[in-house]
């Protein structure tokens, strides 16, 4: 097998002012000429903010909580990541192109990047967000495992960037509000992951509701329990484990670290927590939207 080390950890270049990855960047106008479907359905995340648990809890809906029919392919094969881009292997939007309707993809794009087909035809957008602080923590270790990205450095060189908005993905503060705003006017599903932690069920029932869909009760209680953090961490259809260490290192970090809520605590000085805190009060400043750091 050819190497991929020349391509890995490259550093990211900016498509309309927000860093992205090398290859996303070098096929942008593929990735932005996607063409929608009306019965489209994207779950659009700020990167570790719960795409997977909400994908995995998508189509045990759609297959109506069969759980082998789940386990048909990788996560990542079911929805296609509209943007990947990585040489030798097919584009986000090549495998979404071949999909039998209803399509399902996932994007982290800002909502200012995703393709406009997706607006004019009015495709249904679950967006899940979460905190500020635990997001900043999984990116990070995420970002340590992840060789397709670029190196993160150190814990405080790493929080200087993500406040600064210098991750792939840019600024999550300009994210989160972003998909806000684009929320009042387009049929998109805003979830916070906090209220999925605290309270599952309430959070699926507002996805069959999104989605138009009923269950039995013993179907929700089956999707529960597939989609709880334990199962999938196990679950080698939910957990990127089927990708190579050259490309995701488990060893380093795994895909699946510890899926709670607070977990800032333990990575936060406390002058590093003052200096977020007074920064996260002028970005956010205006805004409606609220977030918790714990439960």
């Amino acid at each position: 097998m050819e190497s991929t080390a020349h391509l890995l950890r490259l550093k990211p270049v900016l498509v309309q002012g927000v860093p992205m990855v090398k290859f996303v960047a070098d096929n942008w106008p593929e990735i932005e000429a996607t063409q929608a479907r009306p019965d489209d359905l994207i779950i659009a995340t700020y990167g570790k903010a719960g795409t997977t648990w909400i994908s995995e809890i998508v189509d045990m809906i759609y297959n109506n909580g069969d759980t082998e029919k789940c386990k048909r392919h990788p996560i990542h094969v079911r929805f296609a990541h509209i943007e990947s881009t990585f040489p030798g292997r097919p584009t986000g939007v090549q495998q979404f192109n071949v999909m039998k309707p209803p399509r399902l993809g996932k994007t982290h794009l800002p909502a200012q990047l995703l393709p406009k087909s997706f607006w004019e035809k009015k495709s249904k957008i679950i967006y899940v967000a979460r905190n500020a602080k635990d997001t900043a923590v999984s990116y990070f270790n995420f970002q340590k495992m992840a060789k397709m990205l670029p190196e993160p450095g150190t814990w405080p060189e790493y929080l200087e960037k993500f406040i600064a908005g210098d991750v792939v993905c840019g600024s999550w503060y300009d994210h989160v509000k972003g998909w806000w705003k684009k929320a009042r006017d387009h049929p998109i599903l805003y979830l916070f992951y906090e209220d999925m932690k605290e309270d599952p069920r309430r959070e699926v029932l507002k996805v069959l509701h999104f989605l138009e869909r009923e269950v039995s009760d013993e179907v929700l209680e089956k999707i529960l329990h597939h989609t709880s953090f334990q199962e999938m961490k196990s679950n080698p259809m939910a957990n990127y484990r089927a990708f190579p260490d050259t490309l995701m290192d488990h060893n380093v970090s795994p895909f699946m670290r510890k899926g709670v809520a607070g977990d800032w605590k333990n990575m936060f000085t406390v002058a590093q927590n003052e200096t977020f805190d007074e920064d996260y009060e002028r970005k956010m400043a205006g805004s409606t939207l609220r977030f918790r750091t714990e439960i």
